[in-house]
């Protein structure tokens, strides 16, 4: 699993106030941090950056290339911050987070990536927002997304299709249709786009002690389907042994064997089933609910797991 971590996040109280003292000893050991975790890549989520941005961006790609090698991923919606990130850019090959396929972000953005050979995450997206079924995303990559690289001739080997992870909390029927648009979108076209999800977007909003559990639990569903990229914490030791028991396929414990089992069921369009499941085991019946939760046969509820 390619590992984008997703840690240096405007969202976070911490790199606010890093950001506003241009903190860079702060930045540097976050971002080594994450790499010795793991981490393949770096995002850098700094927000829009409205009045600062000429200098931000500039300031945060050379602080952090002076400790890593990673490529380093610009997650903003403002272009122009971005491209002035990707001016500063010396090491390895860059990703804009990213573009949708509303009109002003498709047509510009794409141009932006080719320009400084960046790679570039487009989300499923339009302009009239999210759609639910997995078919619609699908259909907004093939007829919108890879046409508007093709006819600029951005190389398809630098796009990552991006179908959109939305929180359990709130948009629950939407988990198992961006499990079905990770399937289809493997073979949508040959050959076929990379493909990418924010996991953590998935627990959004829940209560902290649950979020690694889904995160976990959706990463071995999304796995089955052929998932071999993600922006995720690289500090999550449990979601990292759950990828590597599936990777290498290592049933030597009761969870492994489960997670194993439940990447396989998707992997066949197959649901998991109680069978699958020890029911004297706490920790397998944890995983059992929240399988039922996110493939959306039991409402979600904060208190899940108690009931």
């Amino acid at each position: 699993m390619y590992i984008i971590g997703e840690n240096i996040h405007i969202i976070s109280e911490k790199v606010k106030l890093a950001l506003k003292e241009r903190d860079s000893k702060y930045f540097q050991e976050l971002a080594i941090q994450q790499v010795d975790a793991g981490a393949q890549a770096l995002d850098l989520n700094l927000g829009p950056r409205k009045y600062d941005w000429q200098e931000v961006f500039p300031w945060m790609v050379e602080t952090v290339e002076q400790v890593v090698d990673v490529p380093l991923s610009f997650d903003s919606t403002n272009l122009l911050g971005i491209e002035a990130g990707l001016k500063k850019v010396t090491k390895a090959q860059p990703i804009i987070n990213s573009t949708s396929a509303e009109p002003e972000r498709l047509e510009k953005v794409p141009l932006v990536a080719k320009q400084y050979d960046a790679k570039l995450i487009a989300l499923t997206m339009g302009k009239s927002g999210i759609p639910v079924a997995a078919d619609e995303r699908v259909n907004i990559a093939l007829e919108a997304l890879i046409p508007r690289m093709l006819e600029i001739d951005y190389p398809i080997e630098n796009l990552i299709i991006d179908p959109l992870v939305l929180t359990v909390s709130g948009c629950q029927e939407y988990c198992p249709q961006l499990i079905e648009a990770v399937r289809t979108l493997e073979y949508a076209w040959d050959p076929p786009p990379a493909i990418s999800v924010g996991l953590s977007n998935v627990s959004n909003a829940v209560p902290k002690e649950n979020r690694t559990l889904i995160n976990r639990v959706y990463a071995a569903m999304l796995m089955g389907v052929g998932l071999k990229t993600m922006i995720a914490d690289p500090f999550d030791g449990e979601l990292k042994e759950t990828i590597r028991m599936i990777e290498e396929r290592d049933e030597s414990t009761p969870l492994g064997k489960l997670f194993i089992k439940i990447a396989d069921r998707i992997a066949e369009g197959d649901e998991p089933t109680i069978d699958d499941v020890d029911l004297s085991d706490p920790e397998q019946m944890k995983v059992w609910k929240t399988v039922q939760v996110l493939l959306n046969k039991v409402i979600y509820a904060d208190g899940y797991l108690s009931q």
